[in-house]
């Protein structure tokens, strides 16, 4: 047998032995990757701290009237997206986000000075949403800004514990940015397209961990299973005695099946045996 038929037939011995194994230990197998796949699901579920994301979408486009320069514009725009990327996240924009965070209301309405027979008015106010305090550092460790290429589009999402959280510092850090950039860069060129939803639970994703703690459960069980039988020093084939240790088979006995009365048998033969002496 050459070296390359021999090694053929042991995979293919290993194969069938691993085979064995498995169907021998099915239920150990089972209840591994069962056991591991609820534990998964219970941490994933009920441990864990969910986290939810909520995105916003502005637009960056430079009004003109000249056709000849709508290309040129258009590109400028594209190219100025990785700057105002870097400038959102900065903490000129999350300092300002922040305090808004912390009283979120918007002017509707300016005050109006009294006048002849008119009243003075106040000014009036619209809260937008809870207040939540957030430092600035908190807010550059939750907002991420991802663009795309070729467009003048770019998405601002937020991270937060709660869905209206994530929805309002979205909102915030978007509004404080359109408000500061012509400050900044000295142009008027940003929309908010769309203002964010509540956020959506992005972590922790439920279904992959379950998944993982039953394909755990499987290798785990499989490596103990192994590893057990590796280390059994039975001797299960003829073979191993003749080929690996060397030693001369003289011949084989085979299993003896005793009757069912052969211990009442022997204690009858016992107790005539004595009875005889005895007489």
């Amino acid at each position: 047998m050459s070296a390359e038929q021999q090694n053929n037939e042991e995979v293919t011995i290993d194969l069938r032995r691993l085979f064995i194994l498995i169907r021998k230990h099915i239920i150990s197998i089972l209840i591994w990757m069962i056991g591991l796949g609820l534990i998964a699901y219970g941490v994933s579920e009920y441990v864990l701290v969910p986290k939810y994301t909520a995105s916003t979408q502005l637009l960056v486009n430079r009004k003109t009237t000249d056709a000849n320069q709508v290309y040129a514009n258009q590109q400028a725009d594209i190219n100025a997206v990785t700057t105002y990327k870097d400038i959102i996240t900065s903490n000129v924009i999350l300092k300002g986000a922040s305090k808004y965070l912390a009283n979120p209301v918007t002017l509707v309405k300016k005050a109006t000075p009294a006048k002849k027979a008119v009243k003075a008015k106040p000014a009036v106010y619209k809260r937008e949403s809870k207040s939540y305090s957030v430092s600035a550092s908190e807010l550059a460790s939750a907002v991420s800004v991802t663009t795309t290429t070729s467009s003048q589009v770019f998405t601002l999402s937020a991270t937060a514990e709660t869905p209206a959280k994530a929805q309002a510092i979205a909102n915030a850090v978007a509004k404080e940015f359109k408000e500061q950039i012509p400050k900044i860069m000295d142009v008027n060129n940003v929309t908010i397209v769309a203002e964010a939803p509540k956020g959506t639970k992005t972590f922790p994703k439920v279904k992959m961990i379950t998944m993982v703690g039953v394909l755990a459960g499987l290798v785990i069980s499989l490596l103990i299973i192994i590893i057990k039988d590796l280390s059994d020093t039975t001797v299960r084939e003829d073979s191993f005695m003749t080929n690996e240790l060397g030693l001369t088979n003289l011949g084989e006995i085979a299993h003896i099946t005793m009757p069912k009365d052969w211990t009442f048998t022997a204690k009858t033969a016992e107790k005539r045996g004595s009875s005889r002496r005895r007489v």
